[in-house]
C-alpha cells in the first residue's frame, strides 16, 4: 500500500504518458524504476482493494446502487501483450489489434456517477476470428430433412428455457458478478445488473437471475412480443402479437416533446417466445412530425414491478460507465501502459480504474469551493504543489507558512481549465 500511495501521488502530478518509466520520474523517495517494476510484478487482490476504497470513501449510506457492466477495448500494437487479439472497436467501426476488458461499476442514481469496482481481461480467443467459415448450415439442414421424415423427430421433448448452456462470455461475466457479490457480502444491497443490448437475450437473463439479480437491458427494435394470453385455455401462454403502430391506450404512460421530437412511452408485461418468463417492457416510440420519421426503442427488465421511469433511468445511467473508461484512458494510463506480461497488465488496468475513484474523492473536496473543477484542474493543482515542494527544498530558509500557502495557491492555478474564483484565492 505504501508503494501504491507513492505511485498515486506521481500519477496525480505527472504529465505525459502514464507508463512505469513516467511514474518513476515523478516519484519521490521509494519510487525508483526498479521499485515501480516490482510493484507491477506483485499479485494484488484488486477486487478487495477497489471495494474497500469504495466502502470507506465513496459509499453513501442509504443510497441505492446499480451494478453496471460493459466491455472496453484498448488498442495496442505489437504481438506480445497478454490478451492481445482482434476485438471490435466501436470508435473505429471494425476489429482492431487490441486488448479488451469487461468492467463492473457501481452507479449511484442520486449522484448520477459511476465508480469502477472490478475488471477482468477478455481472453483473446473471444476476439474476432479472421477465418470465415463457409455457410453450409442450410445445405446440411436441407440434406437431413430430405433424407428423413419431415416434421418433428419422434420422442423429442420441449426444451426447458430456464436451463440454458452459458457461452464462455456469459460464464466469465457470471463468475465476475458472483465474486464481487461474495466480496460485498450483504454490506451493499444490489438488486439490478444493467447491461447493453448485446445481452438482451434469454441466456443472459438466466445468467443474471442465477446470480440473484434482475436484468435491465434492451431488446431489438423489431422484437416479436406478445401480450399474455387472457382466455380459458391454461396451456396457452401467448395472446395477440404486439403491433407497435397500434399499441393499446391502456399501456400509454407519458408523451415527451423535446426538440420537435414526440416520444410516446408505453409499458406492459409482455412475452417473448425465446424467453422463459414474462418481461416488463418499456416501449419508446419517437416521431418527428415534420418528416414523419419514426424510431423505436425497447427496454426490458425481469422485475415485473419496476416502474417505467425507473427502467428508463436505470438504462440511461448505464452510460456512466463510459465516463469511467474515458477518464481511465485519457488521464490514468489505460491506453499508455507498455506492460506485456499477465500480472503487470492486470495491475496497470486496475490501477487506472482505482485512480478514477481516487480522483472522484479528491474532486469532491475541490468542488465544494468550485463546482466546475474537473480532472485536468485536479492534476494541475497537484502538479503545482509538486513544483513548489521541489523549489522549497532548494531554499536555505523556508518562508513563513502564510507566504508558503500563498505560493502553493498561486502556482497551482497554472494550467487549470477552471481557475479558482478570485474571492477564494489569496492575494
Amino acid at each position: 500500500m505504501r508503494q501504491m500511495s507513492v505511485l498515486m501521488g506521481a500519477m496525480l502530478a505527472m504529465t505525459g504518458r502514464v507508463t512505469m518509466l513516467g511514474m518513476a520520474r515523478w516519484t519521490d523517495k521509494g519510487g525508483s524504476y526498479r521499485s515501480v517494476q516490482r510493484f507491477f510484478q506483485t499479485t494484488i487482490p484488486w477486487t478487495q482493494v477497489m471495494w474497500a476504497f469504495f466502502r470507506d470513501h465513496l459509499h453513501q449510506a442509504g443510497d441505492e446502487y446499480l451494478l453496471v457492466g460493459d466491455e472496453c477495448v484498448v488498442s495496442k500494437s505489437g504481438k506480445e501483450t497478454h490478451g492481445l487479439g482482434r476485438f471490435y472497436a466501436p470508435l473505429w467501426g471494425r476489429p482492431v489489434s487490441s486488448v479488451a476488458l469487461f468492467a463492473l461499476s457501481l452507479v449511484n442514481p442520486r449522484e448520477r456517477r459511476s465508480y469502477p469496482v472490478m475488471s477482468e481481461q477478455v481472453p483473446s480467443q473471444e476476439g474476432v476470428n479472421r477465418e470465415v467459415k463457409p455457410r453450409t448450415r442450410r445445405k446440411k439442414a436441407a440434406a437431413q430433412s430430405s433424407a428423413g421424415r419431415p416434421g418433428r423427430p419422434p420422442g423429442r421433448r420441449n426444451s426447458i428455457k430456464t436451463e440454458v448452456t452459458l457461452t464462455p462470455e456469459l460464464t466469465r461475466i457470471q463468475t465476475m458478478v458472483k465474486q464481487f457479490l461474495a466480496v460485498v457480502d450483504q454490506r451493499l444491497k444490489l438488486t439490478y445488473l444493467v447491461l447493453d443490448g448485446h445481452f438482451g437475450n434469454n441466456n443472459a437473463l438466466q445468467m443474471v437471475r442465477q446470480c440473484g439479480l434482475h436484468l435491465v437491458s434492451k431488446l431489438r427494435h423489431d422484437a416479436a412480443l406478445y401480450f399474455p394470453y387472457q382466455g380459458d385455455n391454461k396451456r396457452c401462454k401467448y395472446g395477440a402479437k404486439v403491433a407497435y403502430d397500434n399499441l393499446p391506450a391502456s399501456c400509454w404512460q407519458q408523451t415527451i416533446i423535446d426538440d420537435g421530437v414526440h416520444t410516446d412511452i408505453y409499458q406492459a408485461t409482455l412475452r417473448h417466445k425465446a424467453f422463459a418468463q414474462p418481461l416488463n417492457v418499456v416501449i419508446l416510440l419517437k416521431t418527428r412530425p415534420t418528416t414523419g420519421a419514426q424510431a423505436r426503442v425497447l427496454l426490458f427488465t425481469s422485475d415485473l414491478a419496476l416502474n417505467w421511469s425507473q427502467v428508463l433511468e436505470y438504462y440511461q445511467l448505464r452510460f456512466q460507465i463510459e465516463f469511467n473508461f474515458r477518464d481511465a484512458k485519457q488521464y490514468w494510463g489505460l491506453e499508455d501502459f507498455m506492460n506485456v506480461k499477465k500480472t503487470p497488465v492486470t495491475n496497470a488496468i486496475n490501477l487506472s480504474f482505482l485512480m478514477v475513484n481516487v480522483s472522484q474523492v479528491l474532486l469532491q473536496d475541490l468542488r465544494r469551493e468550485d463546482p466546475a473543477v474537473n480532472v485536468l484542474d485536479l492534476k494541475a493543482h497537484y502538479r503545482g504543489h509538486k513544483y513548489v515542494a521541489e523549489v522549497l527544498k532548494l531554499l536555505p530558509q523556508k518562508p513563513d507558512p502564510i507566504f508558503t500557502e500563498a505560493i502553493f495557491d498561486r502556482i497551482s492555478r497554472l494550467g487549470r481549465i477552471h481557475p479558482p474564483q478570485p474571492a477564494l484565492c489569496p492575494s
